[in-house]
């Protein structure tokens, strides 16, 4: 099972209150699903990521993670699995405006310690695999959304990660460049990437092929999407 988690629980600190905000949460996804967790604003859903992404800490409850308990790593060690298993893909792109594609792609690498050769390589590849050969030196002002957010795709793959976190991934998009962003998620899945999304779109939620739904910092509903879109 690549996530497992156990009786998760959230909160944060107001002053003297502690907040709730995750309520013993019970979850697991295996290796290659494509799963979206959806809920409004409020439900918990982006702390969820946090926690999936190894971004935050649980409050109580175990997060097994390849069957590691990341509830128990410290800082150092939450940072090392983070940039090996997982690839953060956001809804503003969350790209450096100085650096051009391939510069963007390499920065995962730069801080992974690997050699300047290896890293170009890697990048030049990543953005070949999203379709960006034609535009590796380009800046993100001199992209459109649809290919800032490729770019952003490619900077999680280079690591080869064993999880692809979307967070809102065309939130900043047209509808019709959104699909093709959806389109690249699904070919993606086939060529063996777990993927999560999260998002608060029913429509994007209905290219996955499983749903978890939060409500009030708890899991209302898990369910196949036996009628997902097909691209």
């Amino acid at each position: 099972m690549l996530i497992e988690i156990k009786e998760l629980k959230k909160s944060y600190s107001l002053g003297e209150s502690e907040i709730p905000v995750i309520h013993g949460i019970n979850l697991h996804i295996e290796k290659n699903e494509y799963v979206a967790i959806m809920g409004p604003s409020g439900s918990g859903k982006s702390t969820l990521m946090n926690i999936l992404g190894c971004l935050d800490t649980a409050s109580s409850g175990h997060y097994y993670l390849n069957n590691i308990d990341v509830s128990t790593l410290d800082d150092d060690a939450l940072s090392l699995t983070r940039n090996r298993e997982i690839g953060f893909i956001f809804q503003n792109f969350n790209l450096l405006p100085r650096l051009n594609a391939v510069q963007n792609v390499e920065l995962p690498l730069v801080y992974a310690g690997i050699a300047s050769n290896e890293r170009r390589e890697k990048a030049l590849k990543a953005l070949e695999r999203v379709g960006l050969s034609d535009r590796l030196h380009h800046k993100p002002s001199e992209l459109s959304g649809g290919q800032r957010q490729r770019v952003a795709i490619a900077r999680a793959l280079v690591t080869n990660p064993g999880i692809l976190l979307a967070d809102e991934p065309t939130g900043a998009l047209d509808s019709k460049t959104g699909v093709e962003i959806m389109r690249l998620f699904e070919e993606l899945h086939k060529e063996g990437n777990t993927i999560i999304l999260i998002t608060h779109e029913q429509e994007i939620a209905d290219y996955a092929h499983r749903n978890i739904y939060l409500k009030d910092g708890m899991i209302h509903s898990d369910k196949p999407n036996h009628q997902r879109k097909t691209l």
